[in-house]
């Protein structure tokens, strides 16, 4: 069974953090790439009730995970994640709904990825903000936040689309999806999103 453990922040200045990583001597797993995302969930919303994601995304492959709803340990989300790589991203998404799944949601990113002393930094550029997630041994999670000079006291405990449901009440938002298309023209701040920069 494989075990995610991860923290995340919402960030002001991601060049910023970047420069501090190449620093750092971290090694670039993957350059900036562009992520779809799809989530799917039974037509009575199983899934989002029982806080499970079944996510198929997209970016230099396909893959599809299954996450379990987790538990929040000091300032880290700790839960079961199963991911395969699939072939066919188009199959993947047509058997999902043949089995009686649908897209209740999708979400755009754009992700870089870093490898710092055995844990894995993320960069991630949002359609409404800017966030940092760092996984692996719960041990070392916060002495690598620390590092980046990130305040541990701000680690989000929501996932993107959750955010993205508080964001929608508060701004009264038309659209379903967190795309780059949805946002363009719109600005959005960290009081927007209920968070807290993690770099001030």
């Amino acid at each position: 069974m494989a075990q995610e453990t991860e923290a995340k922040f919402y960030v002001e200045r991601l060049g910023d953090l970047q420069k501090r990583l190449e620093r750092l001597g971290a090694r670039l797993e993957e350059a900036r790439v562009f992520e779809l995302n799809l989530r799917f969930d039974t037509p009575n919303g199983d899934l989002k009730r029982a806080q499970s994601v079944l996510r198929l995304r997209r970016d230099t492959r396909a893959r599809l995970t299954y996450k379990d709803s987790g538990r929040m340990e000091a300032g880290a989300l700790s839960r079961r994640e199963l991911e395969f790589t699939v072939s066919d991203f188009d199959g993947a998404r047509e058997m999902l709904e043949a089995l009686g799944y649908e897209i209740v949601f999708i979400y755009e990113k754009y992700r870089s990825t870093y490898e710092l002393d055995g844990v894995e930094v993320m960069l991630d550029e949002m359609p409404y903000g800017q966030f940092v997630e760092i996984e692996g041994n719960a041990d070392a999670l916060r002495v690598t936040a620390e590092r980046l000079g990130l305040n541990w006291d701000t680690s989000i405990p929501d996932n993107y689309s959750l955010l993205f449901e508080h964001l929608q009440a508060r701004r009264n938002l038309p659209f379903r999806d967190l795309t780059f298309d949805n946002f363009r023209g719109i600005q959005v701040s960290a009081a927007d999103l209920a968070v807290r920069p993690a770099d001030e």
